[in-house]
């Protein structure tokens, strides 16, 4: 869908994104994050057509940003991090005039507006004015605008900052909706635990450039070169602790009061037949599973802990 190939941008002698490259699948929700001044923002403007580079490529369906913009402002919805709303006119108008932007024939746009004032949940505040509406109600309203002409890219800068605890809940909840129409969308968040369970995968930027790129678990494995397993037992902890402590390619064993984890050193189907070998062994395992990691710390780790 998204391929960013060597982008670079320069103000002057300092260096915003420095040679970065990345891919976004079709149907992906993507999160893209780092510490302040990391390039993140730049980045996304530079997607959506807002800013130029100065080297590089971003193509869009195999489509070059730069040679088509026509077909990219088609193709993107974008919400930025800070964004204007028309106080004085109401949830409706407000829908219809960025309707007319995209030339959305009058016709088609009544049902199109209500259609997506239900999608982000604000039917019921269709004839409001918009300075009435909270600061969540106006964030999805943000999202609607930015789905009014039915695009195949959303780029959200920081759609959760400063919504309380339930408004990111809802919004979570329409990502996954819109994921499931077949939307790709990349997400910038500083709420690091929210993102990591919403993107299919994640992208962390440090000075301008990709410091890594996949999974959480995947991103936790090429930094600790080891996959950690935890393992939880009906019974017989003691014996599986042994079983664990004599075999070559388990270390770093943590016994804890319901759960046992340790690191393994091996790919899917050797971790496969050690499980099938504790279960003869009698050891009745009620879950295994490989720990999937907590982008905090992935985080602190790759940037080093310093918000620029």
């Amino acid at each position: 869908m998204l391929e960013i190939t060597n982008l670079v941008k320069k103000y002057g002698n300092f260096t915003a994104v420095d040679n970065l490259s990345l891919k976004v699948n079709k149907g992906s929700i993507y999160g893209f994050v780092g510490p302040n001044g990391a390039g993140k923002t730049t980045t996304m403007k530079i997607i959506s057509g807002l800013l130029s580079s100065t080297s590089g490529s971003v193509k869009i369906d195999g489509v070059e940003v730069s040679d088509n913009p026509k077909a990219l402002r088609d193709k993107i919805g974008y919400m930025p991090d800070f964004f204007g709303v028309y106080d004085n006119l109401r949830v409706s108008e407000y829908m219809d005039f960025y309707a007319g932007t995209y030339y959305i024939p009058y016709k088609d746009r009544e049902s199109l507006i209500d259609n997506l004032l239900e999608l982000v949940d604000l039917s019921h505040k269709k004839d409001s004015y918009v300075d009435s509406l909270s600061r969540g109600m106006k964030q999805r309203l943000c999202l609607a605008r930015s789905l009014i002409h039915d695009p195949q890219l959303l780029i959200l800068d920081e759609p959760a900052s400063g919504l309380d605890p339930r408004a990111r809940v809802e919004m979570k909840e329409i990502l996954r909706q819109l994921r499931d129409m077949g939307k790709t969308i990349i997400i910038s968040s500083h709420i690091l635990p929210e993102l990591a369970e919403m993107c299919t995968e994640i992208g962390i930027i440090d000075k301008g450039k990709l410091s890594a790129q996949g999974t959480v678990a995947e991103i936790m494995r090429k930094l600790s070169k080891k996959r950690f397993i935890n393992v939880k037992v009906l019974e017989n902890k003691e014996k599986l602790v042994k079983i664990l402590s004599e075999t070559p390619y388990i270390s770093d064993i943590t016994e804890n009061t319901d759960d046992v984890e340790f690191a393994f050193d091996g790919g899917d189907v050797k971790l496969a037949e050690f499980l099938r070998y504790i279960v003869s062994e009698e050891v009745p395992v009620v879950s295994f599973k490989e720990k999937e990691g907590n982008l905090e710390e992935i985080f602190m780790t790759i940037t080093g802990g310093e918000e620029k």
